[in-house]
């Protein structure tokens, strides 16, 4: 076993927590820069692309926004007309959000970028790195929920 964290910078969860910027930082800038898009409106248009119609409190919860700053990213999207709103199915209160034809156009360019964005880092690893980081995520993942209160 290894010797326990001396620092804040030794900590795991600080350390993904980095790389975790990084990594935002980084698509950010492309986004933003190739496709006009904030990094959370990408999150936005990918998952209504991935998985709509979704109503304002999914799309929060899927993308971790809030749902004050999800409610205000769908605002902008929907005054560009990459996003439509529409009556829920199940409640006529909910409101149901998809993807306009603009919008879809522009997602499925966003999932290209994100695509080989994701396959540069995967080949950044070498073989069988893949497999054993794919397992410690999900390992981790399960841990941050166990280690998470109940509200």
């Amino acid at each position: 076993m290894s010797d326990p964290p001396a620092t804040i910078r030794d900590l795991l969860s600080y350390r993904i927590h980095r790389l975790a910027n990084a990594l935002s930082r980084g698509a950010a800038r492309r986004y933003r820069q190739d496709f006009g898009v904030s990094l959370m409106e990408w999150r936005i248009l990918a998952l209504l692309g991935g998985f709509a119609p979704l109503t304002l409190r999914d799309l929060a919860r899927e993308s971790g926004l809030d749902k004050a700053q999800a409610s205000r990213a769908v605002k902008a999207l929907v005054a560009r007309g990459l996003v439509e709103r529409a009556t829920g199915a199940q409640d006529a209160r909910e409101v149901a959000l998809r993807l306009s034809a603009e919008g879809t156009t522009l997602q499925q360019g966003l999932m290209q970028a994100a695509r080989e964005r994701d396959a540069a880092f995967r080949a950044a690893l070498p073989e069988g790195t893949l497999a054993a980081l794919e397992e410690a995520i999900r390992l981790l993942q399960a841990e941050a929920r166990r280690q998470t209160p109940k509200e």
